[in-house]
Formats: C-alpha cells, sequence, structure tokens
C-alpha cells in the first residue's frame, strides 16, 4: 500500500461541528487522526444547513443543481461509484431526516440504515422538538444512581437519542461480515441541537458542575428562541463540548474494531463537518441561514495508515470529499463531479481549488419555519471565500458583505463600501459578485417542478430536529 491507497475507507461526518470544536482536549481520538494524517486547515462547507451540504459531500454537485429542490443529485453518489468497482457500501445515518432514501442517499449502498421511523413517540416528538433533552437531563441523576447500584458505569450515553449506539452495533457489525474491500459512512448526531452528552463526558471536558435544572433551562430558553447570557452560553458551549467527546470516543471504538477484525492497518479514516454552529457570534445559536466563518468552516482531514502527515493551508471545499475517498481507493472520480482529489496535497503538492462556494436560503426572517426544503422559498444567499477573503451577497436584493479574516478573523467588519490595507475592495467584490453570478446561473432552473410529499416519519423525525 502507497501513502496514498487503501484497502478500504471509513468516512465519518459529524453534524454541527465547528472547525475549531477539535483540538482543545474534548477529542483526544480526532485529535490523533488530524495529526498523524492530512489535515485541511481551511475546509469549507456547501452550506449552513445539512441539505445544503449534503449534495457537495457525497455527491460532489451543489445543492439545486438540477433544479429547485434539494437532495442528492442524479449525477453518480460516492457510494454508486464505489459499488460499481465492486467494493461494498455501508451508510449508517443517526436519524437525520434530510439524509434519507427520500433525498437520494441511499443510492448505491448495499446497507443503509437512517434510523428513521413513525412511531407514536417519534410523533410526539415532532410537537415537541427538544422534549427528549429534557427527559434524558432530568432523568440523569436517578440513572446514574441505579448505574451505580448495578455496579456499572456510565461508559454509554444514558438514553442515546442521538442513536450512537445503534450507529456503532450497525457499522461494527459491517466490517465483522465484510470479507471484501468496504467503505463504510457514519454520520453522528450528537454535536446538533439539544446538546445531550452522557455525564461522564461534561465530567472529562469541564470542571463546571452543571446542576440538572440550569441544563434544563439552558435547554428551555434555547428552544423557546429566548435571549441566553454569558452564563448560559457557557453552559450551552460546555453541553456541546460534552458531545464532541461522545464522539470522540465513539469513533475510538470504531478503530477499536477495526483493529479485532484485523484491518486497521489497510482502512484509511476520513472526517469531516457537515457545516458548523453559532454560538451568538452573529446574534443567534444553532445554524440559521447565514455563511458566518462559525457555519461555513469545519473540521476535515484523511489518516491514511503509514501515509503522510500535513496540514493544507489552501481552502478546499466538501465536494472532494467524494473524489479522495475514490482515489484513495484506487477508484476513478465520476467525470461530472464538481470537486476535484485532494490527493495531490498527500504527497506535499499545491492544490488549488480556487474559491469556495457556499450558500443559504433564508425565509422571511432568519429564524422563520420550516427550514426551506427548495430555493425558492426564500432568497437565495451566496458566499465566496479565497485564502483570505469573505464574500457574501444576497441574491434577489442585492445586500453583499466583504470580510477580511487575516485582521478580522471574525467576520464582524463590513468592508464593501471602503478600501482597506491598500486593498481596492470594492474590485475585490465586484470579482466575487461574478462567481455568485456564474454560480446561480449554472443552478438548475426548474423552479416550477413539484417537490415530492414527505413522509411522515421523515417529516416528524425533522421537526423532532427543530427543522419543521
Amino acid at each position: 500500500m502507497t501513502d496514498r491507497s487503501a484497502s478500504n475507507v471509513v468516512l465519518i461526518t459529524v453534524d454541527s461541528l465547528r472547525a475549531d470544536a477539535l483540538g482543545d482536549g474534548a477529542s483526544p481520538t480526532l485529535d490523533r487522526l488530524a495529526d498523524e494524517g492530512v489535515a485541511f486547515e481551511n475546509a469549507v462547507a456547501h452550506g449552513n444547513w445539512t441539505p445544503f451540504s449534503f449534495p457537495s459531500i457525497l455527491g460532489s454537485r451543489p445543492v439545486f443543481d438540477e433544479g429547485p429542490a434539494i437532495g442528492v443529485a442524479s449525477t453518480p453518489t460516492l457510494a454508486e461509484r464505489l459499488s460499481e468497482a465492486g467494493i461494498a457500501t455501508a451508510g449508517f445515518n443517526a436519524a437525520n431526516g434530510f439524509l434519507t432514501d427520500h433525498w437520494g442517499y441511499d443510492r448505491g449502498f448495499d446497507e443503509f440504515e437512517p434510523f428513521v421511523d413513525s412511531s407514536g413517540y417519534s410523533k410526539y416528538l415532532a410537537a415537541h422538538p427538544t422534549v427528549q433533552a429534557w427527559v434524558q437531563l432530568g432523568l440523569s441523576p436517578f440513572r446514574r444512581l441505579a448505574t451505580k447500584l448495578r455496579g456499572g458505569d456510565d461508559d454509554r450515553p444514558f438514553a442515546d437519542v442521538s442513536r450512537l449506539t445503534d450507529i456503532e452495533d450497525h457499522a461494527t457489525g459491517f466490517v465483522a461480515r465484510t470479507e471484501d474491500r468496504f467503505f463504510l459512512w457514519i454520520h453522528y448526531m450528537d454535536t446538533h441541537t439539544p446538546y445531550v452528552p452522557a455525564p461522564r463526558h461534561l465530567r472529562e471536558v469541564s470542571d463546571r458542575r452543571l446542576g440538572v435544572a440550569r441544563m434544563l433551562g439552558s435547554h428551555l430558553r434555547t428552544g423557546l428562541g429566548w435571549d441566553v447570557d454569558e452564563s448560559r452560553l457557557a453552559t450551552l458551549r460546555t453541553l456541546y463540548d460534552g458531545t464532541v467527546r461522545q464522539v470522540d470516543e465513539s469513533v475510538s471504538r470504531i478503530l477499536d474494531a477495526l483493529a479485532a477484525e484485523g484491518v486497521a492497518d489497510e482502512t484509511a479514516i476520513v472526517v469531516a463537518g457537515d457545516h458548523g454552529e453559532e454560538f451568538l457570534e452573529h446574534g443567534h445559536l444553532a445554524h440559521y441561514p447565514k455563511l458566518y466563518r462559525e457555519l461555513a468552516e469545519v473540521p476535515y482531514f484523511a489518516f491514511v495508515p503509514d501515509g503522510p502527515s500535513r496540514q493544507v493551508t489552501e481552502p478546499v471545499g466538501l465536494d472532494t470529499v467524494a473524489p479522495t475517498v475514490c482515489e484513495l481507493l484506487g477508484v476513478d472520480p465520476a467525470p461530472a463531479w464538481a470537486g476535484q482529489s485532494t490527493l495531490p496535497a498527500f504527497e506535499g503538492e499545491s492544490i488549488d481549488d480556487g474559491p469556495i462556494v457556499s450558500v443559504a436560503v433564508r425565509g422571511e426572517s432568519i429564524t422563520s419555519q420550516p427550514i426551506p426544503r427548495r430555493r425558492d422559498d426564500g432568497e437565495l444567499l451566496v458566499s465566496v471565500r479565497d485564502d483570505r477573503f469573505t464574500y457574501i451577497e444576497h441574491t434577489e436584493s442585492g445586500h453583499h458583505e466583504l470580510y477580511d479574516r487575516r485582521v478580522d478573523p471574525g467576520e464582524q467588519t463590513d468592508l464593501s463600501e471602503a478600501d482597506h490595507d491598500g486593498v481596492d475592495t470594492t474590485a475585490v467584490a465586484d470579482r466575487f459578485s461574478e462567481i455568485v453570478a456564474d454560480h446561480v446561473g449554472a443552478l438548475g432552473d426548474d423552479v416550477a417542478a413539484d417537490e415530492a410529499e414527505e413522509s411522515d416519519e421523515i417529516a416528524a423525525r425533522l421537526q423532532a430536529l427543530g427543522y419543521k
């Protein structure tokens, strides 16, 4: 095996994982994989929400590529390309209703399980989006006491609404059953709101003692859209860090399973967040339709056993994931894909992915529900990012913003109307605006097409996640 190939690939995607969520002690396993692999320090998601980002991750095409509706394009998916090459494929999504067969994400998988059901409790959750977090937090002291009385520990999440245990069981079962080369995709939901880590993971990331009442209150306020103060914001960030730790330990167990089956030394691990998460950097929590750094930038790295260890500073989009996985497995990427493989960077070559384009759709207000399923459900926002500037344009109103991340990493000072640091920012904005126009012009324009009706269970799950 060379330093840019593998017999198998495990692709791990983590919902709502910020670029700065790793590397602070909460994620030793993921940090080690990033340190020993090829880490893309300026990776950019192509959308602020899962349905706007994932067409690029698993299909290497932008959302709305063929029309106004979300969903993966008809061009080959990553799993289809690999399956055609004789590689066994499995995909396990921890109940994100936007990543189901309804939207085309089952295509090419020999085994596919989205963990979406239509039980009565699921429908109840649809009307009470954060009640599961309240139940878990309220019962946690009693669960911990019962565990101690049984002589056990709190190794696993205590109610596991994130389906983490199911994900692990299905993933490790697939690896154990599969004798051929394989591609395994796992999508974690733990870091998506509401953040409900097991107690032991909170203890591992913080010395703060977070009482049940405080945790319940924080989820209640955010679930109702109320303002939070600095103290409650710190509570939410601690809970978030606890879920990062929870995912990290799950990944560690997946790696242990690969080793137990004797395939760890021939299996590459690719990790990416599908989008980030906001903690009031621009006035909101979670991931509303904005395209600032906290939502657009994500972790992205690839670990190949006995492969290179490098940091890549050039901006790359997540549409590179599918072609990179293909080339790691010795399969040619689909010609129709928009992204290019990053494998040249594994050997120290420069990669030029060009300015990265991301999109969002905003309704009448930034917090309007349900989340848009179509491009014509609101105004299309498009951002363009290079190694220095971030440009954001509202395509209907013409409003635009420009930020220089070298001196303003938080993207707080709009430079679109004034020259800056010897740079003609008007010219920069004009150049990026042309990229926006080209991107929008290339999207499918069948705006009269009707979207298929959502099934009851998908609609219920989306609302339970706060997506309705």
